[in-house]
C-alpha cells in the first residue's frame, strides 16, 4: 500500500451502539443506570467485607478484589461512551485511545485471574479443608493477588506496545464504544501478522491457562461432593461455590459469545453489542450474584447500616 494511504493521525471516530440520534437519550439513560448501579452494588461488598471481620477470610477478601477489578473494568469504557452521546462528539484521542485499550485489557485480564484464583480457594476449601487455613494464609492470598496483577500488567502492556508499531489509513471510524483492540487490528494499514501471533499466543497463555484451572478445579469439587454421603452436606458444599460458578460461566460464556457472534456474522456492530455482556452485564450482575445468594454479605450489610444508622 502506497504512502500516500497513510496519515498522521490525532484521533478515532467511536460510533457507538447505534448511529440513530433518538436512541441515543435512550442509551444515555440505560447506561448511565447500569454504571450506577454497578458502582454502587460493587462498591457495597467492598464496604461488607472490610467492615465486618466476620469476612476477613480468603474467599471474601479475593471478592473485594473482584469487585474493585468490575468497578475499574467497567470505568474505562462507559463514562467516555456516556460523555460522546451527551456532547454529541464521538472523537476519542489516538493517545486516549491506547490508553483505554490499555486498562480495558489490564482490568479484563485481572479480572480473568481472580476467577481462576478464587476456584483454587474453592477447590482447597472443599477437597482438603483440613489443609485450608495451612495454606491459605493472608501472605499467600496477596501474593496470588499481586502475580495476578502483574501478569495483568505486563499483558496489556504488551499488547499496547504492539499496537503503537501499526499504521492506519485515513479510515478511523471504529464502530464500537470503547477502543477494541481488534477493531484496532482491522484499522491497521500495516501488516498485523506478528500481531495477531502476539494476540493468539498471549491469550492462549493467559486465558486459556486460568480456564484450564478453573475446570480442572471443578472437576475435583464435583468429585468430591459427589462422595458426600449426605444431602445435607452436598448441598452445603455446593453452595459455598456456586455464586462464583454462576460468575465464571457469565464471564467466560459472554466473552465466547462476542467472538464466536464476531467470526459467524463478520458485523462489526453485532460485536459492539455483544461485548456489552462482559465489559457491562458481567460486572452489574456479579454483586447480585453475590449479595442475594449470600446469608454473610446481607448480614455483614445490616450490621453496618446498623452502625452506620448510630
Amino acid at each position: 500500500m502506497g504512502p500516500g494511504n497513510y496519515t498522521c493521525i490525532s484521533g478515532f471516530l467511536l460510533l457507538g451502539l447505534s448511529k440513530e440520534p433518538e436512541l441515543q437519550p435512550l442509551i444515555f439513560g440505560l447506561f448511565l443506570s447500569m454504571y450506577l448501579i454497578t458502582v454502587f452494588g460493587n462498591l457495597l461488598i467492598i464496604v461488607a467485607v472490610s467492615s465486618d471481620s466476620h469476612l476477613h477470610t480468603p474467599m471474601y477478601f479475593f471478592l473485594s478484589n473482584l469487585s474493585f477489578v468490575d468497578i475499574c473494568f467497567i470505568s474505562t469504557t462507559i463514562p467516555k461512551m456516556l460523555m460522546n452521546i451527551k456532547t454529541q462528539n464521538n472523537v476519542i484521542t489516538y493517545a486516549g485511545c491506547i490508553t483505554q485499550m490499555y486498562f480495558s485489557i489490564l482490568f479484563g485480564g485481572w479480572d480473568n485471574f481472580l476467577l481462576a484464583v478464587m476456584a483454587y480457594d474453592r477447590f482447597l476449601a472443599i477437597c482438603h479443608p483440613l489443609h485450608y487455613n495451612v495454606i491459605m494464609k493472608p501472605r499467600l492470598c496477596g501474593l496470588l493477588v499481586l502475580v495476578s496483577w502483574v501478569l495483568s500488567v505486563l499483558n496489556s502492556l504488551l499488547q499496547s506496545l504492539m499496537i503503537l508499531r501499526l499504521s492506519f489509513c485515513t479510515d478511523l471510524e471504529i464502530p464500537h464504544f470503547f477502543c477494541d483492540l481488534n477493531q484496532m487490528f482491522k484499522l491497521a494499514c500495516s501488516d498485523t501478522f506478528l500481531n495477531d501471533t502476539v494476540l493468539y499466543f498471549s491469550t492462549g497463555l493467559l486465558a486459556g491457562g486460568p480456564l484450564f484451572g478453573i475446570l480442572y478445579s471443578y472437576s475435583k469439587i464435583v468429585s468430591s461432593i459427589h462422595r458426600i454421603s449426605s444431602a445435607q452436606g452436598k448441598y452445603k458444599s455446593f453452595c459455598t461455590c456456586a455464586s462464583h460458578l454462576s460468575v465464571v460461566f457469565l464471564f467466560y460464556c459472554s466473552v465466547l459469545g462476542v467472538y464466536l457472534i464476531s467470526a459467524a456474522t463478520h458485523s462489526s456492530q453485532s460485536s459492539a453489542i455483544a461485548s456489552v455482556m462482559y465489559t457491562v452485564i458481567t460486572p452489574l450482575l456479579n454483586p447480585f450474584i453475590y449479595s442475594l445468594r449470600n446469608k454473610d454479605i446481607k448480614g455483614a450489610l445490616k450490621r453496618f447500616y446498623g452502625i452506620a444508622g448510630i
